[in-house]
């Protein structure tokens, strides 16, 4: 549940901005109020994986390779094809694109729409879990640390070492990169013992330096390194997303009878429909950027220290009131998620 509250929040903070050719005392306060909101929900894809490695990674989940297959894929295929059309039409229609065939191609082959990036790489995960499973179920846990520390110097440290020297290493020196060391760590934190006064801890560091880091990194260079501190894989999100999802870990499963009956409904059903709201929450905060709904909720026109957590609540209720109805036809169901 809260990986999809930070996704809706993180999509809300990153709304396009008309360029300043003035930075004003309110423009600063906008983008320190965006940078927070940002760096505060960089944790979110991360959290969805580790969790997908905590599920999937186990020792105990034996299965051929057929069934797997099946499994995972009904699971993403549909809703894909469903969803992908759905964006389709958004753009052709509701953002005026000019239709042409090279879009669909495009769109097929790197998503229709920008959030559609983590379908490819949930797929990607899912082609190398049969192999991960047997690493894993057979592999002392120094192997599996290894695994990982290979995988955090060539993923989040040699791009630090290049960032702002003509000092790099060769790419090729590290072949374990990108998002297969979080799926690993899912299962690997599972037996990992720290404090959670020090958990605390490290995820304030993960997310501070991320701002400040941000901040420094935007004022010194500028352009496309200004999004670095950001990447789902630099070090101070790696940081921040072992902390938090260590941290939710401890959350005892009794937590929500702490909850009304209604309060208790609306956690089940969030984590529930976590793919659907995913899929379609693009569409609900654009709805609201542009007005569709009667009235305008943008950072473009409100305060962004009450717009995006607002919008970030209004959407997930929305995506809910939308969901839920559409999951009681049983075709449909399938088809959304």
């Amino acid at each position: 549940m809260v990986a999809i509250v930070l996704v809706i929040m993180l999509h809300a903070a990153i709304e396009p901005h008309p360029i300043v050719t003035e930075i004003t005392q309110a423009e600063v306060w906008r983008w320190w109020t965006v940078n927070i909101y940002n760096s505060l929900a960089r944790p979110c894809v991360p959290l969805f994986i580790m969790l997908s490695g905590s599920l999937l990674l186990s020792p105990s989940k034996v299965e051929p390779l057929g069934t797997f297959f099946k499994k995972r894929l009904s699971r993403v295929a549909l809703p894909f094809v469903f969803w992908g059309v759905a964006y389709f039409v958004w753009r052709f229609l509701v953002n005026d694109e000019a239709f042409a065939y090279s879009s669909i191609v495009q769109g097929i082959n790197t998503g229709p729409y920008y959030h559609f990036w983590f379908l490819y790489m949930l797929v990607g995960l899912y082609l190398i879990t049969p192999i991960l499973r047997v690493l894993v179920a057979n592999s002392e846990r120094k192997l599996l640390k290894y695994f990982l520390i290979v995988w955090f110097l060539g993923t989040a440290i040699v791009p630090i070492l290049s960032l702002q020297s003509s000092f790099s290493i060769d790419s090729n020196l590290f072949v374990i990169v990108g998002y297969v060391g979080y799926f690993l760590l899912g299962e690997y934190l599972k037996t990992v013992k720290l404090q959670t006064s020090h958990l605390h801890v490290f995820l304030f560091i993960g997310w501070i330096s991320t701002m400040a880091g941000t901040y420094f990194i935007t004022a010194a260079i500028g352009g496309l390194s200004s999004y670095f501190f950001y990447d789902y894989l630099s070090v101070n999100v790696i940081l921040a997303s072992i902390a938090l999802f260590m941290l939710l870990r401890r959350v005892p499963s009794s937590w929500p009878e702490k909850f009304s009956n209604r309060g208790k409904w609306l956690i089940h059903e969030i984590g529930k429909n976590t793919l659907p709201i995913y899929l379609l929450h693009v569409m609900v905060l654009e709805a609201f950027q542009k007005g569709f709904f009667g009235f305008t909720i943008s950072v473009n026109t409100m305060n962004p220290a009450i717009e995006i957590p607002l919008i970030t609540g209004l959407t997930l209720f929305v995506c809910l009131g939308i969901v839920l109805p559409l999951k009681k036809i049983p075709f449909v169901q399938k088809l959304i998620g």
